[in-house]
């Protein structure tokens, strides 16, 4: 029988195959101020990202597919966009959590450290809009990375696998 973690959630238990690490788990985030969730299904995180999900407004409904460097999303009932990185470090998707955590699971940002710079292709939720963005996120410690981008700040607090946990303005963990 596998022990629950803090929280009663069951810690990951990944499955290492050659130098890919695949895994099934469920995130789930509410909507921290607005009536928002997201529903996210991570499949692997190394070599590359790989996740599908859904995040749900009071006006719209997004599925997206994040895998190999590109992201399907769909604007149920209106329409479809695919991405590629091009030439941007990572996605950054509005209102999402689980585009927050990439960065942190792939350099490791748990504990403190010198800040990170990246550029992110972020997209605009509901209007699918695309623009580039320079983010910071500088490692604090204890779970904790402050996101810089322009004028905007936040503390946002990480699980120990990375994902995030609380971001104020933004979502919780359900």
């Amino acid at each position: 029988m596998r022990r629950r973690g803090p929280g009663g959630v069951l810690p990951i238990e990944p499955d290492l195959v050659g130098s890919v690490l695949k895994m099934s788990i469920k995130r789930v985030w509410l909507g921290d101020g607005a009536p928002r969730m997201e529903v996210a299904h991570v499949e692997q995180v190394a070599p590359a990202f790989v996740a599908a999900g859904t995040q749900l407004g009071v006006t719209y409904e997004l599925r997206y597919r994040l895998e190999h460097g590109r992201l399907h999303l769909e604007l149920v009932g209106e329409r479809t966009l695919d991405l590629e990185l091009e030439g941007a470090d990572f996605f950054d998707l509005g209102w999402s959590p689980l585009f927050n955590s990439l960065p942190v699971l792939r350099d490791r940002l748990l504990h403190p450290g010198p800040p990170r710079d990246y550029r992110m292709r972020w997209v605009d939720v509901p209007s699918l809009t695309v623009h580039l963005s320079e983010q910071r996120y500088e490692p604090l410690g204890d779970g904790v990375v402050r996101f810089r981008s322009g004028d905007f700040v936040s503390d946002i607090t990480f699980d120990s696998d990375g994902f995030v946990l609380s971001y104020p303005g933004i979502g919780a963990r359900a």
